[in-house]
């Protein structure tokens, strides 16, 4: 299996001066074959059930923590799902799949390709790291019986390349700032490409809210709201004690989405160490989280998770960066999930307004998103 180049999208030419990821490439990817999805700051991903939307946010959360350092088997745990249907085996056994992005930056725009065996072993087989036209890195699997790729980076020294193995089960352009020394202007135009597709990458939070898990009172914990938005009511009583102006933002979007008044979103402490949270409706009136509908649930925690930050979400954002050059990305399985259609035209709303500050992304899929067709800031992908 080996990775057959792409046309590659028109270069912008004014650069971001924060990372993001402008295209999602899903070239043999579950029910997807050279698929290519433009992602703006705001991208909603629209269709039928079983059209794919699902596998599209999985293919990016997948990247998202191959970026991050984690192991090819944490991140595909069931990799027979992820091969296209009715792929064929090679002559040796072999079948995969193939995925990859364009991340736009201060470098520019930087391609990253990348073929997995799925069968009869997990094992990245090829990956490719471009910019500009020029190969920064290559890899390939030469010896199957060692759990390694031959790599192949830019140089443009007096040697044009440098070659050296890597592991085969661990993204090679996120061990590059490991290897390679920087010493010539060649290898450091591949740290930058590196850096910038990294960066890009690992600062992603994929969201799910659980109405179920959302109404029970939480416990005290590291104040970083979970995948599936179960300690809402511990990181309320966070948000609201450490930003008064982002708390006022969400009571009016909470407000705007929920059914009644809302006056405030407030917590407290329960004697056996629990939050429990509540909307104050004024006179006296408090309506508990666990008795909201679950379409206000999921309302109340996505706009949540757009008007906080990484430093409230469980996000694996790079430290060493300042945050004024990274850009959070969220992605939200099932955006209107249990939503009216006034819920998610808020959403949407209260995300175009987020997302035009640069600080956020979102992508976001629906079952219908006709209505936002020409809605200012948001792009959509139908499928």
């Amino acid at each position: 299996m080996t990775l057959s180049s792409l046309e590659a999208p028109a270069v912008a030419s004014a650069r971001p001066d924060r990372p993001g990821v402008t295209e999602l490439r899903l070239a043999a990817f579950a029910t997807h074959r050279r698929v290519r999805f433009p992602l703006g700051p705001l991208t909603l991903v629209a269709g039928p059930s079983g059209s794919g939307k699902t596998s599209a946010l999985r293919a990016y959360e997948a990247l998202a923590r191959l970026g991050s350092g984690a192991e090819l088997g944490e991140v595909f745990t069931a990799p027979a799902t992820c091969v296209p249907e009715r792929a064929r085996p090679d002559a040796q056994q072999r079948r995969g799949f193939r995925i990859g992005c364009t991340v736009d930056g201060p470098e520019g725009p930087v391609r990253l390709d990348i073929a997995v065996q799925a069968e009869p072993e997990l094992r990245i087989v090829g990956e490719r790291l471009t910019m500009g036209g020029l190969t920064l890195l290559e890899t390939a699997l030469r010896d199957p019986g060692r759990p390694v790729v031959q790599a192949a980076w830019h140089t443009g020294g007096s040697s044009a390349v440098t070659r050296g193995p890597l592991p085969d089960d661990r993204l090679g352009t996120a061990l590059l700032p490991l290897r390679v020394s920087g010493r010539t202007a060649g290898e450091c135009q591949v740290l930058a490409a590196a850096e910038q597709m990294v960066l890009a990458l690992r600062s992603v939070y994929a969201c799910d809210p659980s109405p179920r898990l959302m109404r029970a009172a939480a416990p005290v914990g590291s104040g970083l709201l979970l995948r599936g938005c179960d300690n809402l009511a511990e990181v309320l009583w966070r948000t609201r004690a450490e930003c008064g102006r982002r708390h006022a933002q969400l009571v009016a979007a909470v407000g705007a989405g929920c059914a009644g008044s809302v006056n405030d979103v407030l917590s407290e402490f329960l004697g056996d160490g629990t939050i429990r949270a509540f909307l104050d409706r004024g006179d006296g009136a408090r309506t508990e989280l666990g008795l909201l509908g679950d379409g206000e649930l999921r309302y109340l925690a996505l706009a949540l998770v757009l008007l906080t930050g990484p430093g409230v979400l469980a996000v694996d954002q790079a430290g060493e960066v300042p945050a004024a050059l990274q850009t959070l990305t969220v992605l939200a399985d099932g955006l209107d999930r249990c939503l009216d259609a006034r819920q998610t035209g808020e959403l949407v709303r209260l995300a175009a307004r987020m997302c035009e500050r640069g600080h956020i992304r979102l992508v976001g899929t629906l079952s219908d998103a006709s209505w936002a067709l020409g809605v200012p800031g948001v792009s959509v992908v139908e499928l």
